[in-house]
């Protein structure tokens, strides 16, 4: 093959079969290279994206087979698990306090501060507040004593049968030497017909 390059000198592109054989050959392998770039573009990576996509898919299935399966294999445990959580549930909702409670719950509370030697100055039912799955009943109270019997208030109503908590407490010394002490107690009642987050998870 001559590689005279004066032979790509006036090509007539209406007499290609008059070409010379290396302006022949360099002109098949140029059109043999865009065909080839064109197929890529044009089919080949299309069809690379969507083997990665199937690749994924096949990957995030697997994931999900294996999660369901770890489920699957531990649904006993889970189950008992579940039957634990619901017995020890029922044991709470036992300690809160019904309707017909409310009332003597209060007395319980004004017991425990006169049994402790303080003076009740106010003892008295807040404004309810409802919550998703139930509601709080703020109790509120101011006392007056020494430490030691604003000691016994905390101690006593954390020994009341039903669930009483204490929330922001504060102390001050009065003009005749004693303590005097405001607090916010709580109580709480389930919904009737509420249902808890973790249980509509777990009823599935």
């Amino acid at each position: 093959m001559n590689l005279d390059l004066s032979q790509f000198n006036d090509i007539d592109f209406e007499n290609i079969g008059a070409w010379p054989k290396l302006v022949k050959v360099v002109f098949a392998l140029l059109v043999a290279v865009c065909v080839f770039i064109a197929s890529y573009f044009l089919v080949v990576s299309d069809v690379i994206d969507d083997l990665n996509a199937e690749y994924q898919k096949e990957e995030q299935l697997k994931n999900d087979f294996k999660s369901k399966y770890q489920l699957a294999a531990n649904l006993k445990l889970y189950r008992e698990q579940l039957n634990v959580m619901e017995g020890q549930f029922s044991e709470l909702l036992k300690m809160l306090p019904s309707q017909n409670e409310m009332p003597g719950l209060l007395d319980d509370v004004t017991f425990v501060a006169t049994d402790a030697g303080l003076k009740i100055t106010s003892l008295d039912w807040d404004s309810e507040i409802v919550r998703d799955f139930y509601i709080e009943f703020p109790i509120k109270i101011a006392v007056n004593g020494d430490y030691h019997e604003l000691g016994h208030l905390v101690s006593g109503v954390a020994k009341l049968p039903r669930i009483v908590s204490l929330h922001d407490f504060s102390i001050k010394r009065d003009g005749t030497g004693s303590l005097s002490m405001d607090i916010l107690a709580k109580t709480y009642r389930f919904k009737e017909g509420a249902e808890l987050p973790a249980a509509k998870g777990g009823s599935k």
